[in-house]
C-alpha cells in the first residue's frame, strides 16, 4: 500500500498536548475513522490505526449494497481521557479539526472516548455532527440522519444498541472459526481483557452462544473463575470506564494480577482493550488455540510470527471489530433500519461470511488469517479506486 494521504500532528496550546490525523485514503472525498484519546497516543499509532480504517471499509465492500466504503482515517489525543483538562482538550481538537471534519473526515467514538461525549464536544466546537462529510453523499440526508439517530435510540436490556452491534461482530467472528475447526460451542473456555463496550458485549454474546467465559481482566486486575464467570452480573457492575465493582464478585471467583488472562486455560483469547497488548514475551504465555482481535492492533507482528509457528490462530483487527464502524453505514445508507434484531442478523451474517471467506483464502494460500485479509484488500481496492477514483 502507499503512504497515507496526510498526517498531521497538533499540539494544544493551553496543556501542550499532542493530538493526530492521518487520512490514509480517500473514496468519493471522504474518510472514516474515530477518535481515539490515551495517555502515550503516538502519530505512528494512528498511522496505523488509519490504515487498519482503509482495510476494514474496503473488506466491506459490496457493489449491491447502498452503503459504499470510505477511506479510511484516524485521530488520536495524547492524554488520559480521565484527566481533568481531558474534556476541554477534545473541545480544542476537535476545533482544530474542524475543517477536516466538515470536508472529509467523519469520526467517532474510539478507545477513552464515548459517543456521547465526542457529540457533546463536536457541538460545542461548532460542528454540525462529527460525521457531516458523509451528509453530500446520501441520498436523503434528513431521512438518513433521522434512522442513525433512532437506531442510537435503541436499547437492548437496558443496553445502546451502539454499544452492542461491535461486539456482537467479534463473537460472530470467533465462533464462525470454532464452526469451521468443528469445535462446539458449549463448554469452550473465554478469556477476555478488557469489559469496556467492545470486550463487555462479547463476552455478553459469547456467553449467550453457550460458552464459558473463565476470565476477564481490566484495570484493577483479572477475574477468573475456572467454572465461568457471572457474565451478566460483572456487566452489571462495571463503572463508565468498564472497571468491575469487586463487592459483585461470587465466593467461586479469585482475583489475579492484570496479565492473568494472557495465562488462562481457555481456547479463545480476545484482546478487547489497549494496542500492543502482546509483545513476544507475553505471547510466550498463550496456550491458547485462538486470539480474536476486538481491539485495534492488540498483538505485534513479531508476537504474531511466533504464535503461528506453534498453531495459534490471530483472527485479525481488521475483519474483527470493524462490525461497529459497518452498522454506522449499513443505518445511515439504509441498508438496514434501526431495528436491534435486523442489526444483530446482518452484522453476524456479513461478519461470518467475511470470515470465512479469510480464513478459506488462508488455508488456500498457505498463509495467516492477517495475510488473507491483506490480500482481500489488494484484490478490493483498485476496484473500489476504479469506480470511484482515488480522491473524488
Amino acid at each position: 500500500m502507499t503512504a497515507p494521504l496526510m498526517s498531521l500532528a497538533w499540539t494544544d496550546h493551553v496543556t501542550g498536548r499532542q493530538g493526530f490525523l492521518v487520512v490514509d485514503r480517500l473514496v468519493r472525498g471522504v474518510a472514516s475513522g474515530g477518535l481515539r484519546m490515551r495517555p502515550g497516543c503516538t502519530l505512528d499509532e494512528v498511522a496505523g490505526l488509519a490504515r487498519g480504517m482503509t482495510m476494514k471499509e474496503a473488506l466491506h465492500y459490496d457493489p449491491e449494497a447502498r452503503y459504499v466504503p470510505l477511506g479510511g482515517a484516524k485521530g488520536g489525543i495524547d492524554c488520559d481521557p480521565r484527566a481533568p483538562e481531558a474534556y476541554g482538550l477534545l473541545v480544542r481538537y476537535l476545533r482544530a479539526m474542524r475543517p477536516y471534519i466538515e470536508r472529509f473526515w467523519t469520526t467517532g467514538e474510539d478507545l477513552g472516548l464515548t459517543q456521547d461525549l465526542v457529540d457533546r464536544a463536536a457541538a460545542e466546537a461548532g460542528l454540525v455532527s462529527s460525521i457531516q462529510a458523509v451528509y453530500p453523499l446520501l441520498d436523503d440526508e434528513a431521512a438518513a440522519r433521522r434512522r442513525l439517530a433512532d437506531a442510537f435510540a435503541v436499547e437492548v436490556d437496558g443496553i445502546g444498541l451502539d454499544e452492542l452491534v461491535g461486539g456482537c461482530g467479534v463473537a460472530e467472528s470467533a465462533l464462525a472459526a470454532l464452526d469451521r475447526a468443528g469445535v462446539p460451542h458449549a463448554g469452550t473456555r473465554v478469556a477476555v481483557q478488557g469489559l469496556g463496550t467492545m470486550g463487555g458485549a462479547t463476552a455478553r454474546f459469547l456467553a449467550r452462544a453457550g460458552l464459558r467465559i473463565v476470565a476477564v481482566a481490566d484495570v484493577k486486575g483479572t477475574v477468573a473463575n475456572p467454572a465461568g464467570l457471572d457474565v451478566e452480573a460483572l456487566l452489571a457492575a462495571r463503572d463508565a470506564y468498564g472497571t468491575v465493582d469487586r463487592a459483585a464478585l461470587r465466593p467461586g471467583d479469585s482475583e489475579l494480577p492484570g496479565d492473568a488472562w494472557l495465562s488462562a486455560e481457555a481456547e479463545v483469547l480476545v484482546p478487547a482493550a489497549v494496542s500492543y497488548a502482546v509483545g513476544i514475551a507475553e505471547q510466550e504465555r498463550i496456550t491458547a488455540r485462538w486470539i480474536v482481535e476486538a481491539a485495534n492492533m492488540p498483538v505485534l507482528p513479531a508476537a504474531e510470527e511466533l504464535l503461528a509457528a506453534r498453531g495459534v490462530t490471530v483472527l485479525p483487527d481488521v475483519v474483527v471489530n470493524s462490525g461497529t464502524n459497518a452498522w454506522w453505514w449499513w443505518t445511515l445508507f439504509g441498508d438496514i433500519g434501526p431495528d436491534a434484531d435486523e442489526a444483530f442478523a446482518h452484522t453476524r451474517r456479513s461478519m461470518r461470511a467475511l470470515v470465512d471467506r479469510m480464513l478459506a483464502r488462508a488455508e488456500a494460500d498457505g498463509t495467516t488469517p492477517r495475510a488473507a485479509a491483506h490480500a482481500i484488500v489488494a484484490d478490493r481496492l483498485p476496484v473500489i479506486a476504479e469506480r470511484f477514483g482515488w480522491y473524488r
